[in-house]
């Protein structure tokens, strides 16, 4: 299935959301070498996620490059009034995630990583479930992977070629 690639223009406000912070020690001849690597999560909270991973000597600089690598690789996901259209389920390595629509007022009810990827998406209510790995980098780009795969009625009625109607009628 075709994800949903986006290109976007510099007049887009994406907010940046710091998922993890890792260090990383080098242990050398001369002592020990401390750099980081960051993960992030961008999105402007209307439809449109990205996430990247920067590495660097200092925290800042890591999260720098993690945004610059995220808005890289943005994905238009459909949110149909602040929850997601169907159940969706996505694995990436060892994490696996599981995605139900929630009615309005029950908030994002998801874990850690998940969180930040739901809310930056523009997410307001859903009830979400990570299994397996809780590894921050499995669990981002599970998340992102079963937005990805969610699809409204319009989108589907577009594929098959008949109208709205039709779709729902079955």
């Amino acid at each position: 299935m075709a994800i949903n690639k986006v290109k976007i223009s510099s007049d887009v406000e994406l907010k940046d959301r710091l998922v993890a912070i890792n260090r990383v020690t080098k242990v050398t001849k001369g002592g020990r070498t401390f750099t980081f690597s960051a993960i992030v999560v961008v999105g402007n909270e209307n439809g449109i996620i990205g996430w990247g991973l920067g590495k660097a000597g200092e925290v800042t600089a890591a999260i720098a490059k993690g945004v610059e690598a995220a808005k890289k690789n943005l994905v238009k996901v459909p949110v149909l009034k602040g929850t997601v259209p169907h159940e969706q389920t996505a694995k990436f390595g060892g994490a696996e995630v599981f995605i139900k629509p929630a009615s309005h007022g029950t908030g994002v009810v998801a874990g850690g990583a998940m969180r930040a990827v739901l809310e930056s998406v523009g997410i307001t209510d859903v009830l979400a479930k990570s299994k397996g790995s809780s590894n921050p980098h499995n669990l981002v780009k599970a998340t992102i992977n079963a937005l990805a795969e969610m699809r409204d009625a319009r989108m589907v009625a577009q594929n098959r070629g008949v109208s709205m109607e039709k779709v729902f009628r079955g």
